[in-house]
């Protein structure tokens, strides 16, 4: 094993793990991939072992044991104090001979941009923000749901969804079409069912996640319900980039004197995860029209690269690389041959 790589990246998200080994000129020498990593489940320990196992795998294909730097993006390194935790439990790995770990959405954002710079939103599940400059300043939220005051994610959406309709059928709210769509998803007949369903375990808790699609079907065809709670989502979306922009100064003309975005400079703000990722053309409309007039300088993107591209990016800012060693791991990317 005398091959020696620059970078190891790791994107490990609550599904599934990615891994890279990556050559100081930017080329990949080995990919992995494996299940989710959730410490916040299984125990800091055991979710690293089981990430080991990924690593390793990569490693050996790459035929290198040695690893200049590890940049790792991590799910459940939501708060600074997690974010530490993590880091320390990456170092003890002694993968390489430094390592950075952060917050899954950094390496989102990094992926969709050619410079560490920008904001990027994620909805998948859940709903996060984070921000970043090339000085290393960040800005993020701490994503734990309602009790951070966080509002959609699918989940969310699927369970907004599912109190609307639950509350059309039986009289105590706006008729709407979910009242029928939801349960038909599942060959059920009405909410009550599809509520006796879900509380007793006839339709496992899981699968709520199924009815996301089909709230932004109902509200395509026109559903005036289904419609306020996509708008909501959007309304949401604008208010974490927004946010996040102004905490870095990069709102633009609206944003106040002496703020970075009043050169005349685009700022990206990259849209990702599972939600956001399907383009629905009423939730995108919004989210954009939005984002014009609350930050005139900024460039709404869709993220289309793998996250791992991003954790790589980072780790070659990391180690100083020169910009033709990361056009040549993005290109890998762009060409599909990546996990």
């Amino acid at each position: 094993m005398g091959v020696s790589a620059a970078v190891l990246a790791i994107d490990a998200g609550n599904s599934k793990t990615d891994a890279a080994v990556v050559g100081a000129d930017g080329s990949v020498l080995a990919t992995a991939r494996g299940g989710g990593f959730q410490p916040a489940r299984t125990g800091v320990g055991a979710a690293f072992d089981a990430l080991g196992h990924t690593v390793g795998q990569a490693l050996a294909r790459a035929g290198t044991g040695d690893v200049e730097h590890v940049s790792a993006a991590l799910a459940g390194a939501d708060l600074p104090v997690e974010e530490e935790q993590l880091a320390a439990a990456l170092r003890a790995r002694s993968w390489g001979r430094s390592s950075a770990a952060r917050n899954d959405t950094f390496a989102v954002l990094r992926a969709a941009t050619d410079e560490p710079k920008g904001v990027a939103v994620v909805c998948g599940a859940g709903i996060n923000c984070v921000g970043l400059l090339p000085d290393g300043r960040t800005a993020r939220f701490p994503a734990l749901g309602r009790l951070s005051g966080d509002w959609g994610g699918g989940a969310g959406l699927a369970d907004e969804a599912l109190w609307f309709a639950a509350r059309a059928e039986d009289g105590r709210g706006e008729p709407t079409e979910l009242a029928r769509a939801l349960p038909a998803h599942f060959g059920l007949e009405s909410m009550y069912a599809l509520i006796e369903a879900l509380h007793l375990g006839g339709v496992e808790a899981g699968r709520r996640l199924e009815l996301t699609p089909v709230l932004f079907s109902v509200a395509a065809a026109g559903d005036r319900v289904a419609g306020t709670i996509v708008d909501r989502l959007a309304d949401e979306v604008v208010a974490m980039a927004s946010v996040a922009l102004g905490r870095l100064g990069l709102l633009g003309e609206h944003g106040g004197p002496g703020e970075q975005g009043q050169s005349g400079e685009e700022v990206p703000v990259v849209l990702g995860g599972s939600v956001l990722a399907a383009r629905h053309a009423r939730l995108e409309a919004r989210i954009t029209g939005l984002m014009a007039a609350r930050a005139p300088k900024a460039a709404v993107s869709v993220v289309t690269e793998p996250p791992v591209l991003g954790a790589a990016l980072l780790g070659l800012d990391r180690l100083g690389a020169p910009v033709a060693a990361k056009g040549r791991l993005r290109a890998y990317y762009a060409v599909g041959s990546g996990c």
